[in-house]
This record gives structure tokens, C-alpha cells and sequence, in this order.
């Protein structure tokens, strides 16, 4: 069901046909890029925090971790991630299928710089079987994205 919510979501941009689902898991990095047959830089790894009890989402290449240096400086806070429970209950996504659709406009989205090195990218699309290839600018678009950040290690 986490699919077709994301699937029946892209559509309104017509981008659903972008949409793979996989006979195999796609719930880690590594599981991703193998299913797609790509770097694991290229998968859009949807990261979730609580800053001061606000949840904020992060989309990051798969290569990345986080700065807490540099992410206490741009949120002012440490960063704290979400519990799979808590995952599912601000996103509507189970960890593994976590992405930045369809996602309650309380949570704030933002784009990590370490994307813009790629042409495209592909986060998942809702279920820890599936991706999506996405330009930088229509992932940023389709998310509804607040902003770029520069939060991570790369």
C-alpha cells in the first residue's frame, strides 16, 4: 500500500512511470544500489529527526553520514533520530521505504548538498522494494522541499 500511496502521489507530477518495484529487498543503501544496479551514492538514503520536537527530514546521498558539527549549526540542535515507530508514524513509511512524498505538511523537508553531484538520483518510493529516478530539481519539487542544507560528510 506504501507503493501505490507514493506511486498514485508522483503522478500528479507525471513522473509516475520513473516508479520500479523489485523483486528483492531495497531497504538498505547497499540493497538499493544492487536492485538498480548503481553507485550507492546515487540512492536518496530520507533521513528523520526530531529537532526540539519539530520532525524534519533529510534526503542525502547514500554515501553520506552526518555532521553533527554541521548540523547543530544549521538547526540549532543535536541531532536526534527518529525510532522506526516514530518513522512511521510522522512519514506514513516503514524504515526501508521511507521517502520524501505524500509526507504531512507539519514536517519539514530538506535537501542535503551532496545530491547536486549527481544528475539523478533515486530514493525510494515508499516500500523497501522500490525506487524512484528523480532529476535534483524534481526530487526537490516533488518533496516540497523548505530548503538545501549542507549537513552531511561527503
Amino acid at each position: 500500500m506504501s507503493f501505490e500511496r507514493a506511486y498514485n502521489y508522483l503522478k500528479q507530477y507525471n513522473l509516475e512511470s520513473k516508479a520500479q518495484q523489485f523483486t528483492t529487498s531495497s531497504a538498505t543503501v547497499a540493497l538499493a544500489a544492487a536492485a538498480l544496479g548503481t553507485e550507492e551514492a546515487r540512492i536518496a538514503k530520507t533521513l528523520a529527526f526530531d529537532v526540539k520536537g519539530k520532525i524534519v527530514l533529510v534526503v542525502a546521498a547514500g554515501d553520506t553520514k552526518i555532521d553533527n558539527k554541521k548540523f547543530k549549526q544549521q538547526f540549532s540542535a543535536k541531532a536526534k533520530m527518529l525510532d522506526s515507530t516514530s518513522v512511521y508514524k510522522y512519514t506514513g513509511y516503514h524504515v526501508g521505504g521511507v521517502c520524501p512524498f505524500d509526507i504531512d505538511t507539519s514536517v519539514e523537508i530538506f535537501i542535503d548538498d551532496s545530491v547536486k553531484r549527481f544528475e539523478t538520483v533515486f530514493p525510494a518510493c515508499g516500500s523497501d522494494d522500490s525506487a524512484v529516478e528523480l532529476t535534483i530539481d524534481q526530487l526537490y519539487e516533488v518533496s516540497k522541499a523548505t530548503g538545501w542544507v549542507s549537513v552531511t560528510l561527503f
